[in-house]
């Protein structure tokens, strides 16, 4: 799980990566989960907090809020 102090060290550019990574990473999953062979439900889980925790980050850095 990433923690939201080293996500707001990033800037805009690596947190957008970052952003596109874990999206790639639940898709994979997502494909895992459908057909029954997901290993670990709770990295599943704990990679679409990272990515809203992400997406958050970035959206206070738009807004100038960090």
């Amino acid at each position: 799980m990433l923690k939201a102090a080293e996500l707001r060290a990033m800037t805009v550019e690596e947190l957008r990566n970052k952003e596109e990574e874990i999206k790639r990473e639940i898709l994979s999953m997502r494909f895992q989960k459908a057909l029954g062979r997901l290993e670990s439900p709770a990295r599943y889980r704990n990679l679409r907090k990272d990515l809203a925790r992400v997406k958050t980050i970035i959206r206070e850095k738009e807004l100038g809020r960090a």
